[in-house]
């Protein structure tokens, strides 16, 4: 494989200008691991109290080679109806995503806010596939801010070390 073959789709280095411009691209997109549990199969649709959802996410980053980060959103959903769970959906939805030439100060806030923003559409449609197919209707996730979600937990951490020198001074 050409070492241009491996950025497809993200534009030719001499075309855009500059050899050291930063560039970025979308490999490849997966599901990584997804469960469907319907525990309470088949009295759950009897059930008239619309269930209470509870979803929980967490998005983490691995370098896989040169220049080549998988990027994973993980979506946990908990529907609860009264009593009685009504379905547990787990799902790890992978991108892989080459950088070139990104700043290191840059990294983590693509990684970690845009690379979630791209994969976050096409991850709700396999979870609202999925719950549909388990005989619910269709969830359908509200968008996710995760640059901002990204900055409010850097500025805490940036906050609590900052607390943590100021009482060490």
């Amino acid at each position: 494989m050409a070492e241009n073959d491996t950025f497809a789709g993200i534009g030719d280095a001499d075309a855009m200008g500059a050899e050291d411009a930063p560039q970025a691209g979308v490999l490849s997109q997966y599901v990584k691991d997804l469960s469907f549990e319907n525990p309470n199969a088949p009295a759950i649709y009897q059930q008239q109290t619309a269930p209470a959802i509870d979803v929980q996410f967490n998005i983490g980053s691995n370098r896989v080679g040169d220049d080549v980060y998988e990027v994973a959103l993980k979506i946990e959903v908990r529907a609860q109806a009264g009593e009685q769970v009504a379905f547990i959906v787990d799902l790890t939805y992978a991108g892989l995503f080459a950088l070139r030439n990104i700043p290191q100060e840059a990294l983590d806030p693509f990684l970690l806010g845009e690379a979630p923003r791209i994969l976050f559409p096409f991850a709700r449609r396999v979870l609202a596939d999925q719950v549909r197919d388990g005989g619910f209707p269709p969830l359908m996730l509200e968008p996710i801010d995760f640059a901002g979600i990204y900055m409010q937990q850097r500025a805490q951490q940036e906050g609590a070390i900052g607390f943590e020198e100021a009482g060490h001074a």
